[in-house]
């Protein structure tokens, strides 16, 4: 017996942490952290409200006079960012907005950070100058210095002139 345990006993060790471990992990889920309790045992069970209680008189009583607090100094408000500043190309576009996935680098996550910054056309993109990307690229957080590597601004200008051909041959397909 003693041999089995020192050439095994390794490996039967691993084993029962394993199955400690998977036994933890099986416990406590499936777990309400409130018991299921049916809505009529809920209204069964509710507390019938006693009549109201006439409140005991109260005496009147004197305001007292403070001295008024002192005032803290107001500290200024930071202004909420301003979107980038549309191009007047844009303006002359109908009012929808672009599919800016079809933009190479632009996932779902970029895409509802660009429309929450206000980029939401090909347009737009096409005529950001560098202090334009700049501004966008400090607002991208994990993002940043993508739209310069993966050159947004030409894709954009294809998307945009929706010259499709030109896209697929210098990006790859759609």
């Amino acid at each position: 017996m003693q041999e089995f345990f020192m050439d095994y006993g390794l490996w039967l060790l691993i084993a029962l942490l394993v199955i400690i471990g998977i036994v933890f992990l099986l416990s406590g889920r499936n777990r309400p952290s409130e018991p299921v309790v049916p809505v009529e045992a809920k209204k069964a069970a509710a507390p019938v409200a006693a009549p109201p209680v006439a409140a005991p008189p109260v005496a009147p009583v004197e305001p007292v006079v403070s001295e008024p607090a002192a005032v803290a100094p107001v500290e200024p408000v930071a202004p909420a960012p301003q979107p980038i500043p549309v191009s007047p190309a844009v303006t002359t576009l109908s009012s929808g907005a672009d599919d800016l996935l079809k933009l190479k680098g632009v996932g779902p996550k970029l895409n509802m950070l660009l429309i929450e910054l206000g980029v939401t056309r090909y347009a737009q993109i096409a005529g950001w100058s560098d202090s334009d990307i700049a501004a966008i690229d400090a607002k991208l957080g994990n993002f940043k210095g993508r739209p310069v590597r993966d050159q947004w601004i030409d894709q954009a200008k294809y998307l945009a002139a929706g010259d499709l051909a030109g896209f697929e041959a210098k990006y790859g397909k759609i």
